[in-house]
């Protein structure tokens, strides 16, 4: 029984899906001692949640609290850690909290909150239910900055930089932990960094453990946030609370990448159904053992993949497999009653399903011929792996130590014997009716084995037939497949030559261009000039990896606009020696260019070639001379001003010292 603190909650007034909030009844089991709280609405539920931190939070449905699983997911989030929500009534399949109290030996007022909410939590304090779980093993962790950069002005870079280089520094302490935890735990992570202007813009990470394990806390500062947060799962699972003994179970396996994985009892109830991306041999042989031994371990394919024979060997199992293809229809038509997010539940489903309909004729004689008071589950585990239903149930009873109780005989009652060779004369015919009737039946019985012979031959060869039919159409099947690769392989190769082709005419154009360009560099005609067809960081940048841009190369933007300071500033690092406009400049970006000393002229005659030009060298030449003498004059006038400036400051503070 569980010692800590549960919570029982039943709905009191209202609903979780009307407008108004609803109110609710609250029962605390605590030391042995309940507490009832009447009409409390949710918000100070999670108060007290907050307060108490209980083990469970027990309901008889879910959908009391939230009206949707992404409601469900708000309120979750808000739980402490450690505390579960449980539904005592069960998972997928429900029953009744008045038939489960009555069975655990409790009563209550069915019509009473309060009560229910009381047997709610008696209940789950006992192991009865189902655990709600709604996130996975997995816990994201998310450095970034705590705030938007903005459009910034003149210190911009600057602050880039000093945001940058915070998140930096917090990822790296971040990291630190995580691989202590790592080396401490034994649990994994991986992380992904995206890098900006002086440190980092943000970083993830992605650690397998669950969130109450991790020792990495939410946290925010000016600069610096850090967010954790479960991986949410794609449906709800339902985790028993008290997990039974050891039984016996049929496991559904689609191998791969990722892998499906569905588990049965032999009762045909769906314990599991999952899908797990690489996830690991070992993790699956553990994630199946934590839910039985599995008798049966299925596959959807003919043959057996190795990846299911190796999960068998590892528990001893019998293999089943469909000895042919089970068509897509017919998987739908299997799983849906049970769901699927997936092809792969769909097909692990569908390989659990198909093999306890396979044995479920077998099942029900056990179930009839059986005690009832003997454990059936074990009583198929033996018929399972081959021994006649009688024989299963023997080894059972000795396993056990049971003793089938046989009636009695009668004894026989002594009566009078008046005529003795009347009675044995009615013996005598009788006797002589029972050997004719024995006879028959024995000549009866030796039809009856022959005509099983005749069939079982008949049996035999038909299936002799189908299998290699069945072999002839597997052949058949694999080698259209194959050809079908090939094809679509053939089709690949043809596109990326035709591209490759393409990319070389290209290139030859492009060889020819820069030829034409060289030539009249060598005769003096011409000097060369890269084309930038916008004024853009974008661009810029395409031209630099396609032509390449280092110093006293000259540059002409076809778009002058739309670029600024920063854009102005890549050029500016690049040392280039001139750039040539047709039209005028953002102010901006002309002072960034009057700042880095770099000459920008206008109007001077460019020679297209493509994406190359040419500019005549004097004329070049005796632009950049003229723009230097423009540049000194506006520093000259630039120092005057600011000499100005300060010369009036000083009288203005002159005049008021005298005043």
């Amino acid at each position: 029984m569980q010692n800590g603190v549960i919570y029982g909650i039943d709905i009191a007034k209202g609903s979780s899906r009307a407008q108004e909030a609803p109110r609710y009844a609250v029962a605390v089991l605590k030391d042995g001692e309940i507490n009832h709280y009447t009409m409390v609405r949710l918000h100070r539920i999670l108060r007290m949640l907050s307060n108490d931190r209980p083990d469970y939070i027990a309901v008889d449905n879910i959908l009391e609290l939230a009206a949707n699983k992404k409601e469900l997911i708000r309120f979750l989030e808000k739980l402490p850690e450690n505390t579960k929500l449980v539904q005592v009534t069960g998972g997928i399949h429900q029953r009744s909290l008045v038939r489960l109290a009555k069975e655990h030996g409790l009563s209550f007022n069915q019509f009473d909150p309060g009560q229910e909410a009381e047997a709610c939590a008696i209940l789950a304090s006992l192991g009865v239910g189902v655990e709600v779980s709604l996130f996975e093993d997995i816990t994201r962790i998310k450095v970034s900055r705590a705030r938007s950069l903005g459009r910034g002005g003149w210190s911009q870079n600057r602050y880039r930089r000093k945001v940058h280089g915070a998140v930096k520094e917090k990822s790296r302490e971040v990291e630190s932990t995580l691989r202590k935890f790592s080396r401490e735990t034994g649990y994994t992570y991986a992380e992904r960094i995206t890098e900006g202007f002086g440190g980092y813009v943000r970083a993830e990470y992605t650690v397998k453990a669950r969130r109450d394990r991790v020792p990495v806390k939410p946290s925010s500062n000016a600069d610096v946030q850090v967010t954790v947060k479960s991986v949410e799962r794609d449906k709800i699972q339902y985790i028993p609370l008290k997990r039974p003994g050891r039984k016996y179970t049929i496991v559904g396996i689609d191998p791969g990448t990722t892998v499906g994985i569905a588990i049965l009892s032999l009762d045909g109830e769906l314990l599991l159904s999952d899908s797990i991306r690489g996830i690991s041999h070992d993790e699956v042989v553990r994630m199946i053992a934590e839910y039985g031994k599995p008798a049966i371990v299925a596959t959807d394919v003919y043959p057996t993949p190795s990846a299911v024979e190796k999960i068998r060997r590892s528990f001893n199992a019998v293999i089943w497999n469909p000895r042919g293809e089970i068509r897509a229809e017919d998987k739908i038509a299997l799983a849906r009653k049970f769901g699927y997010s997936n092809d792969h539940e769909r097909d692990s489903l569908t390989a659990a399903l198909a093999t306890y309909k396979a044995y479920r004729n077998v099942f029900s004689r056990v179930e009839k011929r059986a005690p009832k008071y003997m454990d059936l589950d074990r009583v198929k585990f033996h018929v399972i792996n081959g021994d006649p239903i009688d024989e299963a149930i023997e080894k059972v009873a000795s396993e056990s130590k049971i003793q089938v109780k046989m009636k009695p005989e009668p004894e026989p009652v002594k009566e009078d014997v008046t005529d003795v060779d009347e009675q044995v004369k009615k013996l005598r015919e009788e006797l002589s009716q029972r050997n004719s009737q024995i006879k028959q039946l024995k000549e009866y019985v030796s039809e009856l084995k022959y005509e099983s012979g005749q069939k079982d031959r008949k049996i035999e060869n038909l299936e002799m037939r189908i299998n290699k039919i069945r072999n002839s159409t597997y052949k058949q099947v694999r080698r259209e497949k194959e050809m079908q690769i090939r094809d679509s392989e053939i089709t690949r190769l043809k596109k990326e030559l035709a591209k490759t082709k393409k990319s070389l005419r290209n290139q030859r154009k492009q060889n020819k261009r820069l030829k034409q360009i060289r030539k009249k560099e060598v005769k003096g005609e011409g000097l060369p000039v890269k084309v930038i067809s916008s004024f853009t960081r974008e661009a810029i940048e395409h031209t630099k990896e396609l032509y390449g841009l280092k110093e006293n190369d000259v540059v002409y933007l076809e778009n002058p606009s739309g670029g600024g300071p920063i854009t102005a500033s890549l050029l500016i690092e690049a040392k280039v020696k001139a750039v040539l406009i047709k039209e005028d400049l953002p102010h901006a970006a002309l002072e960034s260019f009057y700042d880095g000393d770099v000459p920008v002229l206008k109007d001077i005659q460019v020679h297209r070639v493509g994406d190359l030009a040419s500019v005549n060298p004097d004329q070049l030449e005796e632009a950049i001379d003229k723009w230097q003498e423009e540049a000194e004059e506006r520093r000259r006038e630039k120092e005057h001003e600011q000499v100005r400036s300060i010369l009036d400051e000083y009288r203005s503070e002159r005049r008021r010292g005298l005043a």
